[in-house]
């Protein structure tokens, strides 16, 4: 079940944030709570995937993207994603997590996220949504230059290319 309760803690906790700019962070604070945990006491992997969620909605609200996106009737769904585990999360650690829009091509957008605890990083997720509307999916630049943003993306990392190119590789549908 979506933490609901945890995701409108999320929205009030962030309302009054300052706007972001493309590539400005976005920090929000979470604790790994019993429910959060796996069969070994740590934090679930499909949980680590919500949480992230809940870092980037606020994210989405303080770029203004959300009140956008109402306003053309425009979604979000998140149409590939990396994730990285180096640390574990316990029971009851409590994680600062970093979220940013990187920038956009012509299809998605990009964000990277990552959680820490006591200074040290224990996953990093590198994101790309599709922004849908009522004909699939719409064009980032045109939420980019609603935004005021422009029309072209802060340049992508070296690393975020790579990834898009690699999926450009994988085979659709996929082959098992």
């Amino acid at each position: 079940m979506y933490p609901i309760f945890r995701f409108a803690k999320e929205m009030v906790v962030h309302r009054r944030a300052d706007k972001l700019l493309p590539t400005e962070i976005h920090i929000s604070s979470h604790l790994c709570w019993p429910w959060d945990v796996d069969p070994w006491m740590e934090l679930n992997n499909g949980r680590t995937l919500t949480l992230y969620d809940l870092g980037r909605m606020p994210l989405l609200s303080r770029l203004r993207m959300t009140t956008a996106m109402k306003k053309q009737g425009w979604g979000m769904a998140v149409a590939g994603a990396s994730v990285r585990y180096r640390r574990r999360v316990k029971m009851f650690q409590r994680l600062k997590m970093q979220s940013t829009l990187l920038g956009w091509d012509e299809r998605f957008f990009y964000f990277q996220q990552s959680m820490w605890h006591k200074g040290e990083a224990s996953s990093s997720i590198l994101i790309r949504s599709a922004m849908t509307d009522q004909n699939g999916i719409a064009a980032p630049q045109k939420a980019a230059s609603l935004l005021g943003w422009g029309d072209v993306s802060p340049a992508l990392p070296d690393y975020v290319i790579d990834w898009i190119a690699a999926e450009g590789q994988r085979p659709w549908p996929p082959v098992v």
